[in-house]
């Protein structure tokens, strides 16, 4: 059971991807069945290409995966994940997602490995601006040393933000539960840190409704919904604490 992984654990690190978002009814771009935008694959838009290519394409997608961000609010997993933390039970959160879910849930240990959708940052000088600024439909994309007002994000073609992947492989390293929500594990370098952490002792478990590649790996994997497993194991959890504290008494 997840809930005796997590008693068990001294030093619990959560993995989330875009299953843990789409819970909350964001979109993930990467499905083929419901990530398209008109008619195209966001996929090929979120890209340095994209970006060079048609600005404005591009910064209407991002408008829309801002406006669906802005649309959707945290859900039951996230609150969970956050009382966790709060508790001492979870020490830190790996994301894959852009979203700022975790932290309006009350998170507060995240390492953000693909960047963060609610900025934006001038790629001239790097002067940050809110996400806000692309809403508009004559969003002011130039700022005012002339540079494109891009998303803080990481875009197909780009290197993960160094101190974002060093803060994950310590945290993965020093594991000895890693717990990994709703994701693929299909993007480079983030799905290694899964393993780092097995490598180095730790138990591994994944929440997903579908087989992945790192399933023969893992101590324990569940076919369910994250928010599903997390409510079933806070629930046992909390049924255990409550044993033990009427056995001191």
């Amino acid at each position: 059971m997840l809930s005796k992984l997590l008693a068990e654990s001294r030093r619990t690190i959560v993995f989330t991807g875009a299953g843990m978002s789409t819970e909350s009814g964001l979109p993930d771009f990467r499905s083929a069945d419901r990530g398209m935008w008109n008619n195209r694959n966001p996929a090929e838009l979120a890209s340095t290409e994209a970006m060079a290519r048609n600005r404005d394409e591009f910064v209407r997608f991002y408008r829309w995966r801002i406006e669906s961000m802005r649309s959707c609010r945290p859900n039951q997993g996230h609150r969970i994940l956050a009382d966790w933390e709060r508790r001492g039970k979870v020490h830190g959160i790996i994301t894959q997602n852009v979203d700022d879910y975790h932290e309006q849930a009350g998170t507060r240990r995240i390492a953000k490995l693909h960047g963060d959708l609610g900025s934006l940052r001038c790629m001239g000088c790097g002067k940050q601006y809110e996400a806000a600024r692309y809403l508009p439909p004559d969003a002011m994309t130039a700022c005012e040393c002339g540079g494109f007002v891009r998303p803080n994000v990481v875009l197909f073609g780009e290197r993960l933000p160094e101190e974002a992947l060093d803060l994950a492989e310590r945290w993965g390293s020093g594991a000895d539960l890693l717990i990994v929500l709703g994701s693929s594990l299909a993007v480079s370098p983030a799905n290694q840190i899964p393993m780092l952490a097995k490598r180095n002792g730790a138990r591994l478990a994944i929440v997903n409704h579908d087989p992945r590649p790192l399933d023969g790996f893992a101590d324990q994997v569940l076919r369910a919904s994250i928010g599903e497993a997390l409510s079933k194991a806070a629930k046992e959890l909390s049924e255990n604490e409550g044993h033990e504290g009427g056995s001191v008494l």
